[in-house]
């Protein structure tokens, strides 16, 4: 991952993953803020000293000092960061505008000064959609200029250090109870942190007060890249970041370090579905092209008996989670349905390539996946093959026979 790629407000998250290589696994089982990251990525192999070093480039030395230490909670040891501000700190609420600045008129390198900015971007756009103002109206009250810019510039550092190949997390621990901020005496989470956290999995109600902070969520909004459990990961470091709360669960944010497995890749979808037992057999056909007209990944049908016995057709929709609206449309509009099933699926697939290869008959398309165990599957493209057998007016198991016959030929050469 490379934080030229960023783009504020917005996480850079493929829906499907299919990353080798070494990857950064979030568990915010007691939440996560600004202090508990920087210990977390301190305590999984970033060092202080790089840390400290980058963070004197900001030019704020006078603000705020960075205190590490070890410690404990509940018996997890790990490491405590502190930011302490100095008598001589801002006062004043900083902007956008002002932060910009700063990351200008820094010598931090492109890529930290790139991240940070996504990060304070986003917690701009959500703060700003809370107040219903402009972005360059906000003002960053809500979580402490100086502690923010300590926060989201060492979050920064730390994973331009690492540089994982992928960042993914297991839900999110909010808290309960009520937090006090400029809005006033407010539920948890806080109005940002919620905001931040949209189709983001959570968990409320584990612990007592606020879990998740505001300056948490925009690290996890702008860095983490999926929340699907990796179907392999061989951890090789984990680090703890200590909190400063007291909570009836250990107060640590854990990080760990592992290598992941690219062969086996996943994707969520939305799958759509409806029993029928009052339309025409003809009306499938029209309704079947129509959902993959709007961008359907698979439709199919399957044999049901409802009630009174009486046979009916579960039909099924496999699409990505921005189709959903238009394709429940797409039911309502041209099937008999008057209710829809909605759920969201992890759907694993073997990496393909799709090839060219030819043949006594001609180029044929031929689909290539690749097994967890490194060997290869090969299928040649039926309608390739049906529309041949057509044109030549020849057995369509023959044209198939012969033309697997020159593709194996053709791989076993390459």
């Amino acid at each position: 991952m490379r934080s030229n790629a960023f783009i504020a407000g917005v996480r850079e998250d493929d829906e499907s993953s299919n990353v080798a290589g070494q990857a950064l696994l979030y568990e915010c089982f007691s939440g996560i803020s600004g202090d508990m990251h920087i210990g977390a990525l301190i305590d999984v192999g970033v060092p202080e000293e790089h840390i400290q070093t980058e963070l004197s480039k900001l030019g704020l030395e006078d603000e705020f000092e960075l205190h590490v230490t070890r410690d404990k909670k509940q018996g997890i040891s790990g490491t405590l960061a502190t930011v302490e501000l100095k008598k001589t700190a801002h006062q004043a609420h900083r902007s956008l505008a002002d932060i910009r600045r700063i990351y200008e008129s820094s010598t931090l390198e492109e890529s930290v000064t790139l991240r940070s900015m996504s990060m304070f971007e986003a917690l701009a756009v959500a703060e700003a959609k809370i107040h219903d103002v402009g972005v360059n109206e906000i003002h960053f009250h809500e979580v402490g200029a100086v502690d923010a810019i300590v926060d989201i510039t060492t979050a920064a550092v730390g994973l331009e250090y690492i540089q994982p190949d992928l960042i993914f997390g297991t839900e999110v621990e909010l808290g309960s109870g009520w937090v006090k901020c400029a809005h006033g005496v407010m539920p948890v989470p806080a109005p940002a942190t919620a905001e931040l956290l949209v189709d983001t999995p959570t968990h409320r109600g584990g612990v007592e007060g606020e879990a998740t902070t505001p300056t948490g969520a925009t690290i996890l909004r702008c860095n983490v890249q999926s929340w699907e459990r990796a179907s392999y990961f061989r951890t090789t470091k984990i680090g703890y970041g200590i909190g400063h709360k007291e909570f009836s669960r250990p107060n640590v944010l854990r990080l760990s370090l592992g290598q992941i497995d690219g062969s086996v890749q996943t994707e969520s979808n939305c799958l759509i579905e409806c029993n029928i037992d009052d339309m025409s057999p003809e009306a499938f056909e029209p309704l079947f092209d129509k959902l993959f007209e709007i961008g359907a990944k698979d439709v199919f049908f399957s044999p049901i008996t409802m009630k009174r016995a009486r046979p009916g057709t579960k039909l099924s929709v496999l699409c990505e989670e921005v189709l959903h609206d238009s394709i429940a449309a797409c039911l309502f509009n041209n099937s008999s349905t008057i209710g829809l099933r909605t759920s969201l699926v992890q759907k694993q697939m073997l990496p393909r390539d799709l090839r060219k290869i030819s043949t006594r008959y001609g180029a044929v398309q031929v689909k290539i996946s690749q097994l967890p165990d490194g060997t290869y599957r090969w299928k040649s493209e039926y309608m390739d093959v049906l529309q041949i057998a057509k044109e030549r007016n020849l057995p369509y198991l023959r044209v198939k026979d012969e033309i697997d016959k020159d593709v194996a030929a053709t791989l076993e050469s390459d």
